[in-house]
């Protein structure tokens, strides 16, 4: 599923009416890059690492997550394109990473011969720079691609035409500078383009409001100007579909894509000569791609009585004829205990993995006689499916199974229904002494509430355990094998086998049961999402199995928001808090990053009555000096322009200066991830293990 996440990029301050005031003795550390902030940053990590790098499970740790990281045995995964497959990959010899393409045929062979289209860790040797790979896009014709690379890591990123036969970058090519931007071909020599084009060229939310033409031998300042948006939206970008049968030319319809809200877009369709014609579509819809002349479509409002959480195909080619609303065909619609979760629609068919009760099924959609069939592959069940890519031009599909203790396999749909497995990745553990349980707790308001919790068969009580959610913008937490960055990383080597548990709570604000359950979340009702991770935290200590003692929590980025809400409203449940990459001060986020963006998810702390209830839960105004809470560690990026080092800083010189038990540490790069290498992941959780191992007394059982 394409979900189209407004976010990046840094935003000048907002009017001071009705906002915090500046006189913060903590408002010095938004200077992200000032020498006497970076004083400030340098002198916590001397700090931090002086501690947690002191005893000899952090380098243990770092070892076991960096080798597992830079194994062989990962599935090499990636996007099909006219029979081929075309993967990034990074390892120890490849640190900043290899792009790089196969022919189906070889791919699927155990040790696939890889034509390298681009060297990064080569081409920053030969630049100088750090070069941080953040994908690319070929023409049909494969004759050019466009590629994106960030310097340090952050959203903002240079595209730079690349020739795919001469594995070269091209002196003479499309390029646009450092910028949050978005760029696509519409023909072999046009792109369709949004950047910054200086001063009142961006909106609100530091994204492109102005998007253009450009063919090729044009100068950019002639580049036609097709569309703008107002300030006050999000953006506008660019949504080129290619495959058979496009409406602008035969090889790719094109749709110019205005963001009203975070959650609400407007389509257009772009004739060739950049006229526009906007779509009759709801404004909550999610564009998953086309196919037989249909666009893919997830809604998140009823829409002509379909409900909410369908998937359904509209007639894209029928509509242009006519300009009348044509008939929508359903393809699946969900339950309330299900969602639909990734979406590719191929060349033939629309590839669906749908899940019930937090766990998934591959469902394939076929266009036949006016109507589309519904054939649920033969997968394993039980764990969490993924449809990895579709071919928009052959029969090709890819997918996987995994689950938080079996690892990923990819499994093949030549266009038959009947999946093969092709590639398995080799257990990272031993876990056969280990059991993935479901339970459910009943929320403050009677919501029941599923959390998944894993541990040795043999852990009984008081086992320090870990519990991870996030809660926020319609992101569901699946089962997964613990090799995603952003999630509780390499848990089975450095947790699970020690004797620690972690638990996953499906918290509201998420999407595991469509939108109706990130829904319920929003603005004034954030508090239920705070309150269902409590909960959960509740229930392993009422049923014995931890105690506040040895209960941790963990989050990023807007889990930061759940980790430090919690923590302020809950001191008495837990005894540690890691919050990466966090979102901390709401009554100030929309002033920096992307904050401005997510004002439908969280309210608007400018509008009183918004503020009047994000003031209740905001962690960084309701932290006390002479409250006991839990020992917390801090971990950001300060490249990170999405949301920014900001927050992490403030609260972390704020409890300091209260006297409490507060750890911080800065990566240079990054952005708002988990780090731009390996490496950097390792440093990252191997920090965070082993400051919750120590605090929740794990000990090898």
């Amino acid at each position: 599923m394409r979900v189209s996440l407004w976010v990046l990029g840094f935003l000048g301050l907002a009017s001071a009416a009705l906002a915090v005031t500046d006189d913060d003795p903590n408002y010095w550390l938004s200077d992200i890059h000032g020498e006497k902030a970076q004083a400030w940053v340098k002198q916590q990590n001397v700090k931090s690492e002086a501690e947690l790098k002191s005893g000899p499970e952090y380098a243990a740790d770092r070892a076991a997550i960096l080798k597992s990281l830079d194994t062989k045995d990962r599935i090499a995964l990636g996007n099909l394109d006219h029979g081929k497959l075309y993967n990034f990959w990074q390892d120890a010899g490849h640190v900043r990473g290899l792009w790089r393409r196969a022919a189906l045929a070889e791919y699927r062979k155990a040790d696939p011969k890889w034509e390298v289209l681009l060297d990064v860790d080569k081409l920053d040797a030969d630049q100088h720079k750090d070069w941080v790979f953040q994908g690319a896009q070929c023409t049909p014709s494969d004759k050019r691609c466009l590629v994106r690379l960030s310097p340090g890591g952050g959203d903002a990123s240079e595209a730079r035409e690349f020739d795919p036969k001469t594995h070269q970058l091209l002196a003479d090519g499309f390029e646009l500078a450092a910028a949050k931007s978005s760029a696509a071909y519409v023909d072999e020599d046009t792109i369709l383009f949004a950047t910054d084009f200086g001063p009142g060229t961006m909106t609100k939310s530091s994204y492109p409001r102005i998007m253009k033409l450009w063919h090729r031998g044009q100068k950019i300042a002639d580049a036609k100007k097709v569309f703008e948006v107002g300030e006050d939206d999000i953006s506008v970008r660019d949504v080129v579909l290619h495959g058979p049968g496009g409406e602008t030319n035969a090889r790719s319809t094109v749709l110019v894509e205005r963001g009203v809200s975070f959650f609400q877009n407007e389509y257009y369709f772009m004739a060739a000569d950049g006229t526009t014609t906007k779509l009759p579509l709801p404004l909550g819809v999610i564009l998953n791609g086309a196919t037989k002349g249909n666009l893919i479509l997830t809604l998140r409002e009823d829409w002509m009585g379909h409900v909410k959480g369908s998937l359904i195909a509209f007639p894209l080619h029928e509509f242009l004829k006519t300009h009348k609303m044509p008939a929508v065909a359903p393809l699946a619609a969900p339950d309330a205990h299900g969602t639909i979760d990734s979406v590719q629609p191929g060349r033939d068919a629309v590839y669906a993995s749908v899940f019930h009760d937090v766990t998934g099924s591959v469902h394939v959609f076929k266009p036949v006689s006016g109507k589309w069939s519904d054939t649920t592959l033969d997968l394993p069940k039980g764990g969490s499916t993924t449809v990895v890519t579709a071919d928009d031009w052959g029969t090709g599909a890819l997918f996987t199974y995994e689950s938080f203790l079996v690892p990923p396999t990819l499994f093949e749909d030549a266009g038959d229904g009947k999946p093969k497995a092709i590639k398995s990745q080799a257990p990272l553990f031993d876990a056969s002494g280990m059991v993935s349980e479901q339970f459910w707790v009943t929320s403050n308001d009677g919501t029941k509430v599923p959390y998944f919790l894993i541990h040795k068969k043999t852990a009984a009580h008081d086992v320090p355990t870990i519990l991870y959610s996030y809660g926020g913008f319609e992101l569901s937490l699946t089962p997964w094998y613990w090799d995603d960055g952003h999630r509780p990383l390499d848990a089975g080597q450095v947790w699970l086998n020690k004797g620690g548990a972690i638990a996953v709570a499906n918290i509201r604000g998420g999407g595991e049961f469509g939108p109706a359950w990130h829904q319920a979340a929003l603005k004034a009702n954030r508090q239920k999402a705070f309150d269902d991770f409590a909960s959960v935290g509740k229930d392993l200590e009422t049923r014995g199995f931890t105690t506040p003692a040895h209960l941790g929590i963990v989050g990023a980025s807007n889990g930061g928001v759940l980790t430090t809400v919690t923590m302020t409203q809950h001191p008495e449940l837990l005894n540690a808090v890691v919050s990466q990459r966090p979102l901390v001060d709401m009554l100030r986020y929309t002033r920096f990053g992307a904050g401005a963006s997510w004002v439908e998810e969280y309210g608007d702390p400018d509008k009183p009555a918004d503020r009047a209830y994000i003031e209740k839960y905001s962690a960084y105004q309701n932290v006390k000096p002479e409250v006991k809470y839990p020992g917390i560690l801090f971990i950001t990026e300060t490249s990170d322009d999405r949301v920014t080092p900001i927050w992490a800083r403030m609260m972390a010189a704020k409890m300091e200066a209260q006297g409490h038990d507060v750890l911080f540490n800065e990566s240079a790069e990054g952005g708002h991830g988990p780090g731009s290498t390996n490496a950097a992941q390792a440093d990252m959780w191997a920090l965070s293990y082993v400051y919750l191992g120590r605090k929740l007394g794990l000990t090898a059982h």
